[in-house]
């Protein structure tokens, strides 16, 4: 297939990307500067121009793909309901672009967005679409593209790592290294789900190959690391203190994000392993926290 690959240059899409090359894929790359598309090159890839502020450009790419894995996210949390807006209306566009052909549109969302009780593993059979999440939006948008007759794929990403990146664990680590403290609320047992980056990459593969309309995968190796474990693996590695802060301390230690720190957030990935025959065989978060270079983290 030829697949027109959004987020390209990002840190799921340039792992992705060799493995789609791998199947014998070709790839068709969004990027914005030159720079992402000298990069592109390099890997294989053909560029192609295009912004996320301007959806009509994602659907023209879409139009001429025979699938769509789209991963492209503005990931300024700072602005978190507006980046969801217009995640919302560039799916929308790809889904007007694949309407009725039947071709996969694999979209992203958060594992959160699977999780029906509090404590209970968020699970693919679940849409929670009254989440107080904004990236809910997304999942949203792909209900409108499915209801128009798109082929809608979703993977719900957990904490996506290796020893450089962590999703949300990397802003967490930055603030920690700055003010000398690692902090968790309470007792620390909330749980967040993580899996390593090319064991995502790999799941993407299968989801464009052999995702069906309207199913929903989730991309979950270990279902819920306590924050408190977290926490501990971080303040040893950057060796400053750990200890518990209450939910008001969070907030005015890590900003933005302390909001989800106390977030408890677990999630199962079996039927996606039974459906895919997916097998996550990666490094845990704690052991890539551990192989950090934390003096070199910025």
């Amino acid at each position: 297939m030829r697949i027109f690959l959004t987020g390209a240059t990002g840190f799921i899409g340039s792992h992705t990307i060799p493995e789609l090359l791998a199947a014998g894929h070709s790839v068709l790359g969004l990027t914005r500067s030159d720079e992402g598309a000298r990069a592109l090159v390099s890997a294989g890839v053909e560029p192609y121009r295009g912004t996320l502020e301007d959806p009509a450009s994602l659907a023209a790419g879409a139009a001429q793909a025979d699938a769509v894995i789209h991963l492209a996210f503005d990931h300024n949390f700072a602005n978190m309901a507006a980046n969801c807006e217009k995640d919302r209306r560039n799916i929308v566009a790809m889904g007007e672009a694949l309407a009725g052909s039947g071709r996969p549109l694999v979209i992203t969302s958060g594992t959160g967005m699977g999780m029906s009780e509090r404590g209970k593993p968020a699970t693919e059979d679940v849409i929670h679409v009254e989440n107080p999440n904004p990236r809910v939006a997304s999942e949203l948008a792909g209900l409108e593209a499915a209801a128009a007759g798109v082929k809608v794929v979703v993977v719900r990403l957990p904490q996506v790592h290796d020893t450089r990146k962590q999703g949300l664990v990397s802003p967490y680590v930055m603030v920690s290294k700055q003010k000398g403290l690692a902090g968790y609320i309470g007792d620390g047992l909330n749980r967040w789900p993580a899996a390593h980056i090319g064991d995502v990459a790999r799941l993407y593969k299968l989801a464009v190959e052999q995702g069906r309309a309207g199913e929903r995968f989730h991309a979950v190796d270990e279902e819920g690391i306590a924050a408190k474990d977290i926490a501990a693996s971080i303040g040893s590695g950057l060796g400053v203190p750990v200890r518990s802060l209450t939910p008001q301390e969070a907030v005015e230690h890590y900003g933005w994000l302390g909001h989800f720190l106390s977030m408890d957030m677990p999630a199962s990935s079996a039927w996606t392993q039974e459906r895919l025959g997916w097998r996550p065989s990666g490094p845990g978060l704690l052991e890539d926290l551990a192989g950090m270079d934390y003096a070199a983290f910025a």
